[in-house]
């Protein structure tokens, strides 16, 4: 039995890990990081970056569709060569993964521990089958993984997630995409446009991150004008041969039933917790067996633990991750004295086709809160038609009376710069009033935004006053 000791002892080597550890080191003090599984990050190698390597060619294929109507002409069709593709996301991927790599091989092989870690107390950890690591304080840094019904595991090599579809060598011919959120959304998506047929399947009517009503028919409608949509879908799958049956219940109320060679589970991840043997700490946990943590602090009730990055499923982004992983680290570096971190306004974005994005917790989280909406429709916003990129919606929401902009939706063309405007002036609490001020060029897509924040201006109950400095 090999025993050694630290200041800090971080376990999860992803984007919320090393962040820990570089913080715990920026401190000064001594710090250990501990993997047992690969490295790379989530976002590196099955998520962010790959995803979006599949999404570009899917975008550059269906360019092609609106050439008619700029009055465009193409001779033959488009051919997708599925090998090239996939080769390129391996390729690309491989690449990302590998800067990753480098940052992790960078760090002292004295700092680093190969296994996985399970509590013994608090501050005491055994890794893999022979080390014991006394630390003043802990980092439980260990992300998430695909979740679905135990069920589907019947289906064999037939069920998928999105950590398999990175290392297809060639494009299927058919695939059952259940769970229309981000990740369903986002590689349903491409394949269907890279010439994949696509059906996507969903339960409880929701699209996405979105919470809006107005914005989920909107997206509803959207979506599945373009390809095959049922987010409340009755549907049964099995095991035919080396295909899925999918049974489920059309439109019309007809039941029908489909083969795909591959059913694409995409409905929700669950944080891994599963190896720590949290019983042996004195944290209290939710269902999940999730430590209860304060968000601003990331630490666990009053122990020495940290929890950060998507294993406490707040908000389970890279740049949050990356947040909490310095919050936590330079909080179990200063143990006891614990504060409160920089937590950034909250931004999240789905890059579909018109693109999703949250503002702020959107609609969700103003459901109960005194507001205003403003609204505008990309449909004849002038630079969104000058592209025939005019689809979807923006509600940007005001707290009645002060006009505090608290959060927005939008469904729609440049989403992801829209929403970083907003989360920005956010974040520097802003006023719709304070907005308008600013200079919005023409003709721009933020135009539109401009016409929102117009739209929420004049349902707001200011002052004459307040109306003449705006």
């Amino acid at each position: 039995m090999h025993k050694t000791s630290t200041d800090v002892a971080v376990i999860g080597a992803g984007t919320a890990g090393l962040a820990a550890y570089r913080a715990a080191k920026a401190a000064g003090r001594r710090a250990l990081l501990i993997e047992g599984g690969v490295h790379g990050t989530t976002c590196a190698r099955v998520g962010c970056m790959p995803s979006k390597l599949l999404i570009a060619p899917a975008e550059a294929a269906h360019a092609v569709e609106r050439f008619d109507a700029f009055g465009l002409r193409l001779d033959g069709r488009i051919e997708v060569d599925g090998r090239a593709v996939m080769a390129r996301v391996r390729r690309e991927r491989d690449r990302f993964v590998g800067f990753v790599n480098q940052g992790v091989d960078a760090i002292p092989a004295s700092d680093r521990l190969t296994g996985y870690a399970r509590f013994l107390t608090d501050t005491r950890l055994a890794v893999g089958d022979g080390t014991t690591v006394d630390a003043r304080a802990v980092v439980i840094a260990t992300g998430s993984s695909p979740a679905y019904p135990a069920a589907w595991k019947a289906l064999g090599d037939r069920l998928v997630v999105n950590d398999d579809v990175f290392e297809w060598t060639d494009l299927p011919e058919s695939v059952a995409v259940f769970g229309p959120g981000v990740i369903g959304l986002e590689l349903g998506q491409a394949l269907h446009r890279l010439g994949v047929r696509v059906k996507v399947f969903g339960r409880g009517g929701g699209v996405g991150p979105l919470s809006d009503p107005e914005l989920l028919d909107e997206a509803r409608r959207v979506f599945g004008a373009e390809f095959y949509l049922d987010t409340d879908a009755q549907a049964e799958v099995s095991r035919d041969d080396a295909q899925v049956l999918v049974r489920y219940r059309d439109p019309t109320g007809e039941m029908r039933s489909e083969r795909f060679d591959f059913l694409l589970a995409a409905t929700g991840r669950r944080p891994n917790v599963g190896r720590l043997n949290l019983e042996a700490t004195s944290l209290l946990r939710d269902a999940r067996g999730v430590p209860h943590f304060d968000r601003e602090t990331l630490q666990c009730g009053s122990a020495p633990i940290f929890v950060a990055g998507d294993v406490n499923d707040d908000v389970p982004l890279l740049h949050e991750a990356a947040d909490e992983g310095r919050i936590a680290g330079d909080n179990a570096a200063r143990f006891p004295d614990v504060r409160a971190g920089l937590r950034r306004a909250a931004l999240g974005i789905v890059f579909t086709d018109p693109q999703i994005a949250i503002v702020g917790g959107g609609h969700a989280a103003v459901r109960d809160v005194p507001h205003v909406t403003g609204v505008v429709s990309f449909d004849d916003q002038g630079r969104s038609r000058v592209m025939l990129k005019n689809r979807g919606r923006l509600h940007v929401y005001a707290a009645a009376g002060t006009g505090a902009l608290l959060g927005a939706e939008m469904l729609g063309p440049d989403a992801e710069h829209l929403a970083h405007l907003l989360a920005w002036a956010k974040q520097l609490d802003l006023t719709i009033a304070d907005m308008l001020k600013l200079p919005f060029y023409h003709p721009v897509v933020e135009e539109g935004l401009r016409t929102a924040l117009r739209d929420a201006f004049g349902k707001l109950d200011l002052s004459k006053s307040a109306r003449r400095a705006a």
